[in-house]
């Protein structure tokens, strides 16, 4: 849609938003009609976007693309505009509490002056008789201090209870303020960020529609879940949520959201193999992104140098055909000679500007002989004076040389990454030093407002997680998932944790109970929950709510397609455990040379419920390494199954299984031998459970 006054500046509206493990894509639309020069500005863009990131498409008629684009910031002040409201409060409560501290400080100050008031005797002089204590006047005086400093206390405790109320109001408005939403903008400058597009084959006047595509970082999420059962039943409702936070610097209101636990800023270049090569040193391969600077550069600038310096005006504006201007800035000093490769620090100009860095030219200009054979026989000294010309001081020891400096690496330049990114490349204009007009520089380091716009974004990662909650990177693994909103939502920029519904996901789901009464004789109830989808279920918390019962909070596993995990749900009161164990040692074998240990168990269970269930007995059997040690089980267990398999059972964990009717109960009765020579023992006594 068009702005009234300007064809060529669009307004869009934000449309669908994919949050990463860390960052977000972000996808806004707009349409209008195309101005006759095809050059449009569609403005609504964030402060934090990533400007390598923006990505144009037209969705108009055919024929109709996108040939360029760019990111442009703007800002103007804002005439008579109030601030915003949470600032205003913060500031008018800080200045509050600055004055109620201001005063309880004089008060303060006033008690510990009256406090001071001591009665002070005059200092007798020699052969002064004894003089007569004044009690009196003491008396009054202490009667004085002492109803002064209670009225004095008095107000103090009221300004100190001024001053608490004063301090934790201010603690809540820069608390809100912290929190509040970073969409809206400062209080007296309005910041615009637009993204400039130029159309092609379009008509002038045609409608048409735009998708820009563009990163931000500052965006996290976790997932969370809800689940719903009724006991008998074979299934469950399964409700995937999650916990959003987004510091983005705009408001995502009714936008569709996707979860994705892949990481947007992910490294995407493929490999090199560099040859291996035996025999005489080679020179390394030039970079590909290394170029010779063209012959005859400095001739075309010979017309230029002839017509000599522009005219200027009395003011100081160079006087050119349209009017005056004002000058060029004056060039910034050459950069010393250095080797390729080191970058030296950046250092203040006195008018505060910094230099910029050294453009990759090629190799470094030639010099006569006799000045290389002068400058290797004299090496330069700090302060750029050459060994020989140093004065020695007098009397004193002659300094030893100082090493000579390292000369630039042999083989071809090697550029940087400023300078190898071609997009922030400078052309020096033919006002600039000889030796650097017409060659291509890295431009300014950026736009250091937006980068610390970023910096804020990015704190959001740092968030604590809710309870039970992991991030989607670590639950994942190697594989990488997306999930799809089913409607629109909406989050706002303030940094907090807000809940979004993502979908309903059918899983299978059974109740079972089980209990270790080798470790504890206690009952727990579970919930056995099968991925029969194609997307895995990340870890995270789950809110089970069982016969419309809100239960408790638990921690979901990682549940792969296909996977099966248990979720524990506490105890379970009305199935009761109880377990007996006896031990019979013996001998057997020739003269008596084995020992024959004999463990029996035995478990009974009773079901107090109203409902049949299914309960799920471990026991545990000796594992040994040892060959002389033999293990013989007598029992009806069994090891575990595949759905136990994937809890990582102890070695030697054995299961019974029964079905216990409402009311009704269940005995096991096993055990296992253990066979080893009578001249060894077992580790912490033959005679133990």
């Amino acid at each position: 849609m068009e702005t009234t006054g300007t064809a060529d500046r669009w307004e869009s509206t934000l449309d669908s938003v994919v949050v990463y493990a860390q960052g977000a894509l972000c996808r806004r639309l707009a349409e209008g009609r195309v101005p006759r020069d095809g050059r449009i500005r569609v403005t609504g863009l964030p402060r934090s976007l990533d400007p390598g990131s923006l990505r144009a498409r037209a969705l108009g008629p055919a024929g109709v693309r996108v040939t360029g684009a760019r990111v442009e910031v703007g800002a103007e002040p804002v005439d008579g505009g109030p601030p915003d409201g949470l600032l205003r409060e913060a500031g008018r409560l800080r200045d509050a509490h600055a004055a109620a501290l201001a005063r309880r400080d004089r008060q303060s100050a006033l008690v510990a002056e009256f406090a001071g008031l001591r009665p002070v005797p005059p200092t007798p002089r020699r052969g002064d008789p004894h003089r007569p204590a004044p009690v009196d006047a003491w008396l009054e005086l202490s009667a004085f201090v002492d109803a002064r400093l209670a009225r004095l206390h008095a107000r103090l405790a009221e300004l100190e209870d001024a001053l608490r109320d004063a301090g934790h109001a201010l603690a809540v408005a820069e608390d809100r303020l912290a929190r509040a939403s970073t969409d809206a903008a400062p209080a007296h400058v309005a910041t615009t960020v637009s993204a400039v597009l130029t159309l092609d084959g379009a008509d002038a006047g045609a409608e048409t529609g735009i998708e820009l595509e563009y990163g931000v970082p500052g965006a996290v999420w976790a997932p969370a879940y809800r689940l719903t059962h009724r006991q008998g039943d074979g299934g469950g409702r399964l409700v995937l949520r999650a916990s959003v936070a987004q510091r983005t610097g705009e408001d995502w209101t009714g936008v569709r959201v996707a979860l994705a636990t892949a990481d947007l800023g992910r490294r995407a270049d493929l490999p090199r193999l560099r040859s291996m090569r035996i025999g005489r040193r080679q020179p390394a391969p030039a970079p590909s992104g290394w170029r010779e600077p063209p012959p005859g550069l400095a001739s075309l600038f010979t017309g230029y140098d002839a017509a000599g310096p522009r005219p200027v005006s009395p003011s100081g504006a160079v006087a050119v055909a349209g009017g005056p201007v004002a000058p060029p800035p004056p060039p910034p000093p050459p950069p010393a000679p250095m080797g390729y490769g080191a970058a030296p620090a950046a250092l203040p100009q006195p008018g505060g500007a910094y230099p910029a860095a050294p453009a990759f030219t090629g190799a470094p200009p030639p010099q006569p002989a006799t000045a290389r054979r002068a400058r290797a026989a004299a090496p330069a000294r700090p302060g750029g004076m050459p060994a020989a010309a140093a004065p020695a001081a007098p009397g004193g020891p002659v300094p030893s040389p100082p090493v000579p400096a390292a000369g630039p690496p042999a083989g071809p330049p090697r550029p940087s990454d400023a300078e190898l990114d071609y997009a922030a490349l400078v052309l020096s204009p033919p006002d600039g030093p000889a030796a650097r007009r017409g060659l291509l520089f890295p431009g300014p380091s950026g736009d250091a407002v937006a980068g610390e716009h970023r910096r804020r974004a990015e704190a959001v990662a740092s968030l604590p997680l809710p309870v039970h909650a992991v991030r989607p990177r670590v639950s994942a693994g190697s594989f990488d998932h997306r999930y799809d909103a089913a409607a629109r939502a909406d989050v706002p920029s303030d940094g907090t944790w807000h809940t979004v519904t993502v979908g309903e996901i059918p899983v299978g789901l059974r109740t079972e109970y089980l209990c270790v009464p080798s470790v504890e004789q206690t009952v727990y109830a579970t919930l056995v929950l099968s991925n029969a989808t194609g997307q895995a279920l990340l870890a995270g918390p789950v809110e089970v709510t069982v016969d419309d019962e809100f239960l408790l909070t638990a921690a979901l596993p990682t549940l792969p397609p296909g996977g099966v995990r248990r979720v524990g749900l506490g105890q379970a009161e009305g199935i009761g455990v109880t377990r007996r164990t006896s031990t019979t040692e013996s001998t057997a074998g020739l003269r008596n040379s084995t020992t024959v240990l004999d463990q029996r168990v035995r478990v009974e269970l009773v079901n107090r419920l109203a409902a049949p269930v299914t309960v799920e007995v471990r026991e545990r059997v000796p594992v040994t390494t040892d060959a002389d040690v033999r293990i013989q089980e007598r029992a009806d267990w069994a090891p575990p199954g595949p759905d136990t398999q994937a809890e990582d059972p102890a070695p030697g964990t054995r299961v019974w299984r029964a079905r216990l009717d409402a009311g009704g109960g269940a005995v096991f009765e096993g055990g296992y031998e253990i066979r080893f020579p009578a001249n060894k023992s077992l580790d912490g006594g033959n005679r133990r459970s």
